[in-house]
């Protein structure tokens, strides 16, 4: 169905008074851009963290030309920036991530540098590297609102304290270049898969 039709219906919603606001999950920027024309867009969530910076390139540019806000989910990297993943975590087979590449033993142990600076920073002022990796996307942009998941209650109150964790501009540069050092292994989905066809259309 084109995206025109759908932002339409959302339109007349929106003119009824049954919603307020609309978005979109991945979706591309020409969608964005088409939905957008017809009714505008309050947020578009995608995946975006230290692990995982594909949006920069022209999602956020996109977002921040049309005023739309940005709701990165798994700014944790699905569990994986918070350090409590290595090379020799298994996962259930209900569990998302032991479908997607990144999460094989492989990817994981090529991808520990990344937690292992991670560490640094946060040691450095004293946080955990959940609440660094949270500070960061915030830092990225005043109207980004990042979704991490969590079923437990010590971890939501940890995430939440990460407001609380500001990144001088030094040390932003100094974590930003060495995260451009780093080249993450591992796909985000597997090849040809329903996912993988949908994510940034």
């Amino acid at each position: 169905m084109p995206i025109e039709e759908v932002a339409g219906v959302i339109q007349d919603l929106i003119k009824e008074g049954k919603i307020q606001h609309w978005g979109l999950s991945e979706a591309g920027v020409e969608t964005i851009r088409r939905a957008h024309a017809v009714q505008p867009l309050t947020a578009v969530e995608s995946e975006y963290s230290m692990m995982w910076r594909g949006p920069e390139q022209e999602l956020l540019p996109t977002l921040e030309e049309l005023g739309i806000g940005f709701v990165p989910f798994a700014p944790l990297g699905k569990g994986f920036l918070t350090g409590t993943i290595d090379k020799n975590s298994t996962f259930s087979s209900d569990d998302f991530r032991s479908k997607q590449p990144r999460f094989q033993a492989e990817h994981l142990a090529a991808n520990q540098i990344l937690v292992d600076i991670i560490k640094k920073f946060a040691s450095e002022k004293n946080v955990t590297p959940a609440q660094i990796s949270l500070a960061w996307v915030l830092a990225q942009k005043p109207w980004i609102v990042p979704n991490p998941g969590t079923r437990k209650l010590e971890r939501l109150e940890e995430n939440l304290a990460a407001v609380n964790v500001e990144l001088t501009f030094a040390e932003l540069s100094d974590l930003n270049t060495a995260l451009s050092k780093i080249e993450i292994s591992g796909d985000r989905y597997p090849a040809g898969s329903d996912y993988a066809k949908r994510a940034s259309k």
